[in-house]
């Protein structure tokens, strides 16, 4: 405080004249002296007058720490523990695949996505085998499994794969109405290239089956425009040019008649 004294003797008083002025300078010296206490403050004055609170709160002091000690340790474990349960998830697919294929390889895999259930892996595993079931001709089960992934993992970025795969079970059970209202589901939710392509394939194959050889042609041209280097594409052009054949032409318009060789306003032989 001695050196704050010392410092505020520098600051002037500027001429006073009236009552008003002198007491206005002052006020303001009291504030510049003020503020130059302040600044003088250091980290040991600030944790010098906090001590007495410290001391005094000391047991609530502990006991908070011990409780974010407690969950950061918590969510470190737990976390380890997830991470370790997605590897052991992940290598026990990776050996269902190699070892097993067919009916055995999709009851692995439905085994698996019960246990390891909410990891990336047990996902897999349940899509896995729905997939390998619709392979085997299982289409019921595959339709089971397929909709038991949309209800447990509803906004799952696999959705769309499983929402493609209930069409095409529904489709192979024969259930064409169903089918087409779920791949035109699968068509508009999502940007997947490859879903997308595949569901308006199957739509387009259904409605050749029925007669709308138009609304055919049209789907069958859509995915060979988007899919110009892959087989999808190849096959859905070869099927559009095909319908294209079969498609009755549109009568040629006929053509229009000559116009009329244009009047003078008036006869200059008269």
């Amino acid at each position: 405080m001695l050196r704050t004294v010392s410092r505020c003797t520098h600051f002037r008083l500027p001429a006073i004249s009236g009552d008003f002025r002198l007491a206005f300078w002052r006020f303001a010296g009291k504030i510049f002296c003020f503020m130059q206490a302040q600044e003088e403050l250091t980290a040991a004055d600030h944790l010098f007058r906090l001590w007495p609170w410290i001391e005094a709160n000391a047991k609530r002091l502990a006991f908070g720490l011990a409780v974010v000690l407690i969950a950061v340790f918590v969510f470190s474990f737990y976390s380890y523990r997830q991470n370790q349960r997605e590897i052991a998830a992940g290598e026990a697919l990776t050996q269902a695949g190699i070892s097993q294929t067919g009916t055995p390889l999709a009851d692995a895999c439905l085994k698996l996505a019960t246990e390891y259930a909410g990891t990336l892996a047990g996902q897999r595993a349940l899509l896995q085998a729905a997939t390998t079931l619709f392979a085997a001709g299982k289409y019921a089960d595959a339709q089971i499994q397929f909709q038991k992934f949309l209800d447990t993992y509803p906004d799952n970025f696999l959705t769309p794969q499983a929402t493609l795969g209930v069409a095409a079970s529904l489709d192979a059970l024969g259930k064409t109405d169903l089918a087409v209202s779920t791949y035109q589901k699968a068509s508009t939710q999502t940007a997947d290239p490859n879903v997308v392509g595949s569901a308006k394939f199957s739509l387009a194959r259904i409605d050749e089956a029925q007669g709308k050889l138009a609304e055919a042609q049209k789907l069958f041209g859509d995915v060979a425009r988007s899919f110009p280097n892959s087989s999808l594409g190849s096959e859905a052009g070869m099927r559009a040019m095909e319908l294209t054949a079969k498609l009755p032409k549109a009568p040629a318009s006929p053509a229009p008649a000559p116009a009329a060789a244009a009047s003078a306003p008036f006869n200059l032989s008269k």
